[in-house]
Order: C-alpha cells, then sequence, then structure tokens
C-alpha cells in the first residue's frame, strides 16, 4: 500500500509549513490534487493519515481532495486533450507521441489552521 508513503510524506510537508511561532497548531484542512494516474485511494490515504497523524497537530484532518484530470499533448500537431480511456494516441492526427501535461500529480495546495 503506497499510501502510507504518500500520508508520511504530506504530514511532513504539512508540518513543516507551520511556522513557528505558532503556539499549538491545529490543522484543520489539507487540500491536495491528486492525478488520476497518481493510483491514490482515497480512503486508504485517509485510514493512513488518521493512524500516523494521532498526537500530532494533524490529528483528525480533513482531506480535500481536487481530482486531476489525464491531460495529454500530441508532440505531432500540439493538440491537447484530456484522456478519458487509457487510449493515449492523439484523437486530431492519430499520432502515438504524446506528453503528458498533468494526471501523476500528488501536490498540496494548501493546509488550513484552526483558529485557536
Amino acid at each position: 500500500m503506497h499510501e502510507m508513503g504518500i500520508a508520511q510524506q504530506l504530514v511532513t510537508i504539512a508540518l513543516d509549513a507551520i511556522p513557528d511561532d505558532i503556539e499549538n497548531p491545529r490543522v484543520e484542512k489539507l487540500n491536495l490534487r491528486i492525478g488520476k494516474l497518481a493510483a491514490v485511494v482515497e480512503h486508504s490515504l485517509s485510514f493512513c493519515l488518521a493512524v500516523i497523524t494521532r498526537d500530532t497537530p494533524l490529528e483528525g484532518v480533513e482531506l480535500i481532495i481536487d481530482e486531476v484530470p489525464v491531460c495529454l499533448r500530441c508532440e505531432s500537431c500540439n493538440h491537447e486533450w484530456q484522456a478519458e480511456i487509457p487510449a493515449f494516441g492523439c484523437p486530431a492526427c492519430n499520432n502515438g507521441q504524446v506528453t503528458m501535461i498533468s494526471g501523476r500529480e500528488i501536490e498540496i495546495t494548501s493546509i488550513e489552521l484552526a483558529d485557536n
């Protein structure tokens, strides 16, 4: 389950982002962008986060996940499109040389702290 490794990285990044001058910080929301091809199972990620954030400022954090579509660009004609099925050929010119623009990312877009 690679969600545990992802959860550990998210916690590390989030904790490092909390300013040192805040006393007893508590993270309420963790806003993420996760690509469709990142193969992240949301409930597994939530479970892993719940386990590893006990007794940390992220305990009870709410995950807000924005799913990022798979977007491709044809190297031949520069056509860009969203792929809904795993067929990575250009629909405009049928060329198979494509570049993935989005769809694999896992990133924190923002961290929301609770008002104390």
